[in-house]
């Protein structure tokens, strides 16, 4: 089937330039407010997704995601904001970006070019069919990703892959694909628009309901989160005094004993 590139199409806007800022930015919040509706039309794709993933970690797997340019980094920055919220290790989801970690601040050139590089990269980590593979291109055809993918199915690894336009072939080699059609962007062809904001949600979905899945939040409280600062110490307080009787004090001091707040509301509760 012939790919339709949709993000590439012409803009829904022309003469940018000589817009007022207020109609620049009308025209941005236009586009913005068709991402979501487009998300929300792969929700059955994105659950498959999400039970695939859990599976894998709850057997102890790993998630890796592999991208390049915007792709690359929307990976690794929900890759890097699963320990501090959800307690997990740094090693549980794993962001790759082609070009390495040079690439997360400036463009390396031609990386995202090479077919080979990303099976190099996912195996400095020593991935197994234990853990599972996401590749995240706008496009759905980026020669990095594709790739990853080829050479994991090789491998027996479950691959999902997160592409803004139908038909890619990206999305034809993956088992659990997300094709969230997002269309033309506000400036022709900057997927760091409308396609990243439809990546970042459906990221956000994929880590969050996995974690749910594993445990890690408790009502709708991040009783694992890690304390890394007097912000999410004052909030641990909170939430232990929620489910505890603990005062204010009290649940400070054992929070700063304990260093988890989960382990200071079980402690309590075994007590009471």
């Amino acid at each position: 089937m012939q790919n339709y590139h949709s993000t590439e199409h012409e803009s829904n806007f022309n003469n940018l330039e000589q817009l007022s800022t207020i109609e620049l930015l009308n025209g941005i919040n236009q586009e913005d407010q068709s991402v979501a509706i487009a998300v929300a039309k792969e929700l059955e794709a994105i659950a498959l997704l999400v039970d695939a993933v859990s599976e894998k970690l709850n057997k102890g797997g790993r998630l890796f995601y592999i991208g390049s340019g915007t792709s690359g980094r929307l990976g690794i920055v929900d890759a890097s904001e699963c320990p501090p919220t959800y307690g997990v290790d740094y090693n549980k989801v794993i962001g790759i970006i082609s070009g390495g970690d040079v690439a997360i601040r400036r463009a390396v050139e031609f990386a995202e070019d090479d077919t080979e590089q990303a099976w190099k990269d996912l195996m400095e980590f020593s991935i197994t069919p234990n853990d599972f593979l996401i590749g995240i291109s706008a496009s759905g055809k980026t020669p990095y990703v594709l790739g990853g993918i080829n050479d994991a199915k090789k491998y027996g690894i479950s691959t999902g892959c997160i592409v803004c336009n139908k038909h890619s072939v990206i999305a034809e080699a993956c088992d659990f694909p997300v094709e969230v059609l997002t269309g033309p962007e506000f400036v022709t062809g900057s997927t760091r628009m409308k396609a990243g904001t439809a990546q970042k949600l459906v990221l956000n979905m994929i880590t969050t309901s996995s974690m749910i899945k594993m445990g890690k939040v408790k009502g709708n409280k991040m009783v694992d989160m890690k304390i890394a600062n007097n912000k999410l110490h004052h909030r641990g307080v909170r939430m232990i005094m929620e489910e505890t009787n603990l005062s204010e004090e009290q649940a400070s001091i054992e929070l700063q004993k304990l260093g988890s707040v989960r382990a200071v509301i079980e402690a309590n509760k075994l007590s009471n």
